[in-house]
C-alpha cells in the first residue's frame, strides 16, 4: 500500500465515523467533503496512469493531464447529485464548495507527506494557493450549473463549457506555479485574489439566480 492510501485512511476515517452521528444537514456536508477526498485519490491514480501511457514527465502531466482529470473528477459527484436528487440551489452550492474543500485538503496533506513540512512560508503559500484555486474552480462550475440546470437543452453544452473554463483556470495556475520568480508568485496570488473577488460576488449572484 502506497503512502497516499495510508493518508486517505487516516483522513477519511473520522469523517466516516462522524457520518454515523451527524444529522441530515451536517451529513450532506460530510458526504461531499468525503466525495472531494475520494475524487482527489482517484484523480491521482488516473493522472499517473495517463502520464505513464503518454510517456510524459511530472511537470508536463501537471499542466496537460492533471487539470483535466481533477476537474472532471470533482464534477462527477455534483452531476450525480443534480441528476438523482434534484436539489435546491443552496444545496448545490454547498455540495460544490465542500467537494472542492475536501479535494484541496487531501491534496495538501499528500503534498506534505511527500515533500515534508519544513519551510512555513512555502507551506502557507502552497496551502492557500491550492485551496483557493480549487474553491474558485468550484465556484465557477457551481454558479454556472445553478443557472443552466433550469434549461434542459442547455445542460450538456453548458456543463462542458463550465468544465472547460475551470480546466483552463486550473491549467494556468499549474503553469505559473511551475515557474520561478515573479511568475510563481503571480501563480500563487492569482487564486487567492480571485477567491476574495468570489467572496464578494458569489452571494449576490446566487440571490439573483433565486429570483429568476
Amino acid at each position: 500500500m502506497n503512502y497516499i492510501e495510508n493518508v486517505f485512511i487516516c483522513i477519511a476515517a473520522p469523517f466516516i465515523i462522524a457520518l454515523i452521528c451527524a444529522k441530515e444537514r451536517s451529513r450532506k456536508i460530510l458526504i461531499f467533503i468525503l466525495c472531494g477526498i475520494v475524487s482527489c485519490l482517484l484523480s491521482s491514480y488516473i493522472s499517473t496512469f495517463a502520464a505513464s501511457v503518454e510517456g510524459v514527465g511530472l511537470s508536463t502531466a501537471s499542466v496537460e493531464i492533471a487539470p483535466l482529470v481533477e476537474e472532471i473528477m470533482k464534477l462527477l459527484p455534483i452531476l450525480f447529485f443534480l441528476l438523482v436528487f434534484e436539489p435546491e440551489k443552496e444545496d448545490v452550492a454547498v455540495a460544490v464548495f465542500m467537494t472542492a474543500v475536501g479535494f484541496a485538503t487531501f491534496e495538501n496533506v499528500c503534498f506534505l507527506a511527500q515533500n515534508g513540512a519544513e519551510g512555513l512560508f512555502r507551506i502557507v503559500i502552497r496551502g492557500f494557493g491550492a485551496g483557493a484555486m480549487h474553491v474558485v474552480c468550484g465556484a465557477i462550475v457551481g454558479t454556472g450549473l445553478i443557472y443552466i440546470w433550469k434549461t434542459s437543452w442547455l445542460r450538456a453544452a453548458g456543463t462542458i463549457g463550465l468544465l472547460a473554463l475551470a480546466i483552463t483556470y486550473h491549467g494556468i495556475y499549474n503553469i505559473l506555479i511551475s515557474q520561478t520568480g515573479a511568475a510563481a508568485v503571480a501563480g500563487f496570488l492569482l487564486p487567492v485574489l480571485t477567491a476574495v473577488l468570489v467572496a464578494f460576488i458569489y452571494s449576490p449572484v446566487l440571490n439573483l439566480l433565486e429570483k429568476e
